[in-house]
């Protein structure tokens, strides 16, 4: 019963990740009644226009990393005892199911020499780690599928379900046998780099900039999460600093620290610089006292300093949990500025959800909510919206020292989502967040990965 519910849901799941759009070529019915199984082809005979055996297709060779949407066939390899001889594509008559004909009785087979570009898809790419776009997730190819289309074949798609896999172990009639329905586009793929004649060929995200900005923060995390040492490095230099920085700090705490430490410690500082300050201080926390410091040392002198500062306070306190980015407004200030302020602290969205008022001292006068500044009129002075809060009492504090479990009960019976921490003089030091005492308190939560249990 299990069984059969995994081998439905990963079909359905397959189903509704597929992109039927008239562009792609899977999307034709000719193309999908078409198709030929890469993993079909693999040690099938290949006879000559007489039907004398010539050999067995040891790999088909496409130009993977050219300009055309789909890779064509640029040739096959065949294996012809223990030599294994190159065959170009215009020699071939028809590739079928498990079978491949030849336009003449005759045939030139040369020594195989890869080409710029061209990848061996049995060896390259067959069972390889694969990003899927559409899907937002790192898989890897159960199958690959060839079809004819403009006067050649091409490669269309790839197939990664769970039952094709097996139905690749089981006889050797079933292994020719193409499944339409669980095929996904190529073009849902791209290629890693550039590299394809040394060494094996890995696909990567497309380098648009417009597709990477769709992926949530998340998605990206996942997707580096469950990428190679090397991919994930490249994948990390497409993006923009900030754009890497938000993945990041949604990653788990182990893969982030194996992360920077894979990384060159010029860009793993940069990294970690552009993350907000309470997580750059939490992925620091996990590295060793060295390469900590490595890493500050390459860190603008200021920010180092204030990463010193939050890593000083220790773990399970509000200091070591707290953020510093604070956004501060003054009695004699206007509603208006100081919605201007916080519009020019936009990418920091998630860190903010109230203002600190001080006083000429730097002390603290009131924590004003975001809805309370949202509500007001424009032309309100602060000192009046402090004011009307001071009938719900003085703001919640906590010291830098206080314990977590501690702040987290003070949290509750405030009913906030978020608390200041503030030194002995009342100055604000930084903010604790709800999600930052959860992210404390239950480290083990984690996020579910059920992809890694199928692959």
């Amino acid at each position: 019963m299990a069984t059969n519910t995994l081998f439905s849901s990963t079909t359905a799941r397959l189903r509704d990740r597929r992109v039927n759009l008239d562009h792609r070529a899977t999307a034709s019915r000719a193309v999908r009644a078409s198709l030929v199984s890469l993993a079909g082809l693999i040690g099938a005979p290949v006879t000559n226009q007489a039907g004398a055996e010539v050999g067995r297709l040891a790999d088909v060779v496409a130009r993977l990393y050219g300009p055309d949407p789909y890779p064509p066939m640029t040739g096959l390899i065949l294996r012809i005892g223990r030599r294994r001889a190159f065959l170009p594509a215009e020699a071939i008559g028809r590739l079928g199911a498990g079978h491949v004909r030849l336009r003449a009785s005759r045939v030139d087979l040369r020594d195989f020499q890869r080409r710029p570009g061209e990848v061996l898809l049995a060896r390259d790419v067959l069972d390889h780690q694969l990003v899927d776009v559409d899907g937002v997730q790192v898989t890897r190819a159960a199958d690959l599928y060839l079809a004819p289309l403009v006067g050649r074949v091409v490669l269309v798609g790839v197939d990664v379900s769970l039952p094709t896999l097996l139905r690749r172990l089981g006889p050797r009639r079933w292994q020719a046998r193409p499944t339409p329905e669980r095929v996904l586009d190529w073009q849902s793929f791209a290629p890693f780099g550039e590299q394809a004649t040394e060494g094996p060929a890995e696909v990567r995200l497309r380098a648009s900039r417009s597709a990477l900005h769709q992926l949530r923060p998340a998605d990206l995390a996942d997707i580096l999460e469950d990428l190679g040492r090397n991919e994930r490095q490249q994948l990390l230099g497409w993006l923009e600093p900030e754009q890497a920085a938000d993945a990041l700090e949604e990653m788990e705490p182990a893969e982030l620290e194996n992360l920077l430490r894979e990384a060159r410690p010029e860009h793993a500082a940069r990294l970690v610089d552009e993350m907000e300050p309470d997580e750059a201080a939490d992925a620091l926390r996990d590295l060793q006292p060295g390469e900590r410091e490595r890493l500050l040392e390459r860190m603008p002198h200021g920010e180092a300093a204030e990463l010193r500062g939050l890593l000083a306070h220790r773990e399970g306190t509000a200091g070591g949990a707290m953020t510093t980015r604070l956004v501060t407004a003054r009695l004699e200030q206007t509603v208006a500025e100081v919605r201007a302020e916080l519009a020019a602290q936009a990418e920091h969205r998630t860190e903010i959800d109230a203002v600190v008022v001080l006083d000429t001292a730097g002390r603290l006068v009131a924590d004003v909510p975001l809805f309370d500044l949202a509500v007001a009129e424009d032309s309100t002075p602060v000192t009046d919206l402090v004011a009307w809060l001071a009938q719900f009492g003085p703001p919640v504090t906590v010291s830098p020292d206080a314990r977590l479990a501690k702040v987290a009960d003070r949290l509750v019976a405030a009913r906030k989502s978020s608390l200041l921490v503030v030194d002995e003089e009342d100055r604000p030091l930084g903010r604790i967040l709800a999600d930052d005492i959860l992210d404390a308190l239950l480290p083990e939560r984690g996020r579910l990965h059920f992809r890694r249990f199928l692959q």
